[in-house]
């Protein structure tokens, strides 16, 4: 018998249902979940649908990192409700100002062994201490609070041998970046990657989990990391190495593909403008001019990232032409550089230092000039995602953002000289008074959950119709993300639970007129390229078209989170069987689908015809559970069906 990867002994140890052959459908218990604000409100109001008093995961925490630009009294009437709502059903509150969630989780909660879902895409970032956090929808993460299994296909195992030692200046994200310029943003879609090899012992946690972070852009359902020694000694500096355990794949172990990357080899790289595989050497960049550099992120704002850039910025100037901002990741991280003095080096620098929080990296403020050239040392860099609309973003190391800087330019830090030592701390400043704990059942009975006026009722999916006859709403090309679909940014984030506020700013990215078009019709379909919907995690890329009457989506293919989405609430994802049928729907144009119902019922494929009489095949290409779930319009009502 073969030995096992570390992704076959998590899921071993958590089988539900089903049996470990890739690509069948198995269910997982789950030991922890996360929220952030941005996805949590609509989370915890179905999680009250559910009528469930209590979560009955191990641990179930509610951040505050997202939506913290206080222009109006939207964001903090949710902030209220999460507060509210989590100490009554037993949900860990992380106060607005107490870090990012994927940065806290892996300081003060993640597990090495255990699963973790969350309503981020980036929960993935835990798999640098070997949790198997992976992106959700919020109304998978309400059912898995409520103790139901999550459902994904078993995935195929990606292992990436890592060799050799970084060079001065090169680091962990230019190793991610480099494993985007391998296999691309589509690259690891049904798939978990597993890092192994002696390179990852030249890594820490901080750069361990800046890759796993970032596998999310390769459309990987999660990676990890082994839990070593090295994984013991940062619980230990944490105060918690009592939770470490060690987990390491067996020697024999098979992977269904498998990659080396010299890590001696590496040079500093960038996604360049709107794609995160989109990868260059940074080398060739060197006469952009710049405006802007940010650097935090829930990828780079450890402890680590802030001492890099504080000791590169160390008696130096921030370029005149340039606007620097520091996101530093945790309030345990902004302490620690205050006592340090590497906040005084930053700011005397010139930095302009913001809160413990997502900020630029989802539209949230410092958004660059028009037509503006900004470094970001975040995960991605869609278009329009910085809040400016014609920005170009690139994606670097924080070595290759504080270099730039100083310099003005896209400047490849290795041509400095001797690159700073910087040593992290053997411990870590514990102070965990900006979590509040749940009441106790007992005292739960008592609390009142506090809705502000923006708060609206969730919209609720119905079955498909027996037959479909509706316009092609909208045609869109290849990695349309959620970004496209539904916005981020402090225009827009504070309606996240105002469904109907919402819909006005659907696909604004793509067609400013859908909005108004889909109301009018009252009915439609969306087509699509392929890898629709990669990117954020955000259910309301699905729970708004539903709202504005859109019954299937027809693609090429599509990213796995937004997929389980439209399941969720009850839109039919559909594909072409022959991908150049593609190009024989126009949008506008009427089109019927007959059978719809009793096919996703019972078939793997139906028949789209067009107004000009084509025929074109769709598969429908759903589990059981699935296709039980979109009959019933969605997650909620199959779950109240019972």
């Amino acid at each position: 018998m073969m030995g096992y990867t570390l992704v076959e002994k998590i899921i071993k140890n958590h089988l539900d249902e089903g049996n470990m052959t890739r690509g069948s459908e198995i269910s997982i218990k789950i030991d922890q979940t996360l929220t952030q604000d941005a996805t949590g409100t609509m989370a915890y109001l179905q999680f009250e649908a559910m009528g469930i008093e209590r979560t009955k995961a191990e641990l179930s925490v509610a951040y505050v990192d997202h939506n913290t630009l206080g222009s109006g009294f939207e964001n903090a009437d949710d902030h209220r409700y999460i507060q509210t709502v989590a100490k009554k059903h037993g949900i860990v509150f992380s106060r607005p100002g107490n870090g990012i969630c994927h940065q806290l989780h892996l300081e003060r909660f993640g597990i090495p062994g255990k699963t973790l879902i969350g309503s981020d895409s980036h929960t993935p970032t835990a798999g640098g201490i070997c949790e198997l956090g992976i992106g959700a929808g919020g109304l998978d993460v309400a059912a898995a609070m409520g103790g139901g299994a999550y459902y994904i296909n078993m995935p195929k195992i990606i292992g990436i041998n890592l060799t050799g030692k970084l060079p001065d200046y090169v680091g962990a994200k230019d190793i991610i970046l480099k494993v985007l310029s391998i296999l691309g943003v589509k690259g690891g879609v049904g798939a978990v990657f597993e890092y192994k090899g002696d390179g990852i012992l030249e890594l820490g946690v901080p750069q361990r989990s800046t890759i796993t972070n970032m596998g999310a852009e390769l459309g990987a359902t999660s990676s990890l990391f082994p839990s070593d020694e090295i994984t013991r000694q940062f619980m230990k500096a944490q105060n918690r190495e009592k939770d470490w355990v060690e987990l390491l794949p067996d020697d024999d172990a098979v992977y269904d593909e498998e990659y080396t990357i010299n890590l001696s080899q590496l040079v500093p790289l960038a996604a360049c403008p709107h794609s995160p595989d989109n990868v260059k050497p940074v080398s060739e960049l060197r006469d952009v001019k710049i405006d802007q550099v940010c650097i935090g992120s829930c990828t780079n704002s450890s402890m680590l990232d802030m001492l890099t850039v504080a000791s590169m910025l160390k008696g130096k100037k921030i370029h005149p032409d340039v606007s620097l901002s520091i996101s530093p990741g945790s309030r345990q991280v902004y302490e620690m550089l205050a006592d340090c003095g590497a906040l005084s080096d930053l700011i005397a620098a010139g930095a302009r230092i913001l809160e413990c929080a997502c900020g630029p990296c989802i539209g949230m403020g410092f958004s660059p000039k028009s037509s503006g050239i900004s470094l970001r040392t975040f995960n991605r860099n869609f278009l329009g995602r910085s809040g400016t609309a014609d920005a170009q973003v690139y994606l670097v190391s924080p070595q290759t953002a504080a270099a730039s800087a100083i310099t003005g330019y896209i400047t490849d830090p290795t041509t400095l000289g001797d690159a700073p030592e910087v040593r992290m701390p053997d411990h870590f400043k514990i102070n965990d008074n900006m979590f509040e704990l749940p009441a106790s059942p007992e005292e739960a009975k008592v609390i009142t959950v506090e809705r502000g006026p923006n708060i609206k009722e969730i919209p609720v999916g119905h079955s498909p119709e027996k037959s479909l006859t509706c316009p092609v709403l909208l045609k869109l090309g290849d990695n349309i993300t959620t970004d496209h679909i539904m916005p981020a940014g402090s225009k827009i984030l504070p309606y996240r639970s105002n469904v109907p506020k919402l819909s006005e700013f659907c696909f604004g990215v793509c067609d400013k007129t859908f909005p108004e078009r889909a109301r009018k019709a009252g009915k439609g379909i969306i087509v699509a390229g392929n890898n629709y919907g990669q990117g954020s995690s955000r259910e309301h890329a699905a729970l708004v078209p539903l709202y504005l009457g859109i019954q299937a989506v027809v693609t090429k293919s599509f990213a796995r989170i937004h997929k389980a989405n439209l399941v969720n609430f009850g839109i039919v994802p559909l594909t072409f069987k022959n991908e150049l049928d593609y190009d024989l729907v126009s949008q506008d144009e009427t089109i019927s689908i007959d059978g719809l119902y009793d096919a996703v019922k019972e078939k793997d494929e139906v028949i789209l015809k067009t107004s000009s009489g084509k025929e074109i095949p769709l598969v429908i290409d759903l589990t059981e559970r699935q296709r039980n779930i979109v009959l019933c319009g969605g997650l909620l009502n199959y779950v109240r069906k019972g």
